[in-house]
């Protein structure tokens, strides 16, 4: 029971941590130093990890946020390893696993003075095995999660595309929005999809 619901249960208590984190943000955003509060439409999630507030005050959500952030990848982790034995090709059965696992050690990092470096990698080892999964699942018969898939990934790339180009004023929203759909497309994935759903793909071979 505890393996079973492993995934469900690290998003839920990393989630009440990241709440607990916002819940007591002293204030200040990029957009206003003096703000009250963490508010939703204008500060990132990142704000929630320094040492002080943007207001200039001792942040004390700061180990909430951390302690959320850490347990997060390990939940991810799972899935990722799950997912890999419901995949038929073992080449992609090793980026979810090994990604999923090289996740969990780039968001320990985060804590360290390679924070932007090590966030950066995280995005990225996350979003490739995301990306392998859609692939798969682009193959099966799960038309809704072919669907959310997609979407999922648009949303992604459209926050990309913000970030790129300096729109900072919808850019916290999307933050927020691309990590709840993220994480519910896992939750979703996790508990309805199972290994024969997959067991028609055949594995890939090498040409001789």
């Amino acid at each position: 029971m505890i393996k079973k619901y492993a995934v469900l249960t690290g998003v839920i208590i990393s989630l009440v941590l990241m709440l607990i984190a916002i819940s007591i943000y002293p204030g200040g955003s990029m957009f206003d130093k003096n703000s009250t509060g963490f508010d939703w439409t204008k500060n990132f999630i990142s704000n929630l990890f320094p040492a002080r507030a943007l207001n200039g005050a001792e942040n004390p959500s700061r180990i909430w946020a951390y302690s959320g952030m850490i347990l997060l990848p390990f939940s991810y982790a799972i899935f990722f390893i799950n997912m890999s034995k419901k995949i038929p090709e073992k080449n992609a059965g090793y980026i979810l696993k090994y990604g999923g696992a090289a996740n969990i050690l780039c968001m320990f990092l985060i804590v360290t003075p390679l924070h932007d470096l090590m966030l950066n990698i995280s995005i990225t080892l996350f979003w490739t095995c995301m990306i392998v999964i859609t692939v798969f699942i682009l193959k099966t018969r799960l038309h809704l999660f072919k669907f959310l898939c997609i979407i999922c990934l648009l949303i992604f790339y459209y926050s990309i595309y913000l970030w790129a180009t300096n729109d900072w004023d919808l850019l916290p929203i999307m933050q927020k929005v691309n990590f709840t759909n993220s994480t519910l497309l896992i939750l979703g994935l996790e508990y309805f999809t199972k290994q024969e759903d997959f067991a028609h793909i055949k594995p890939g071979r090498n040409k001789k």
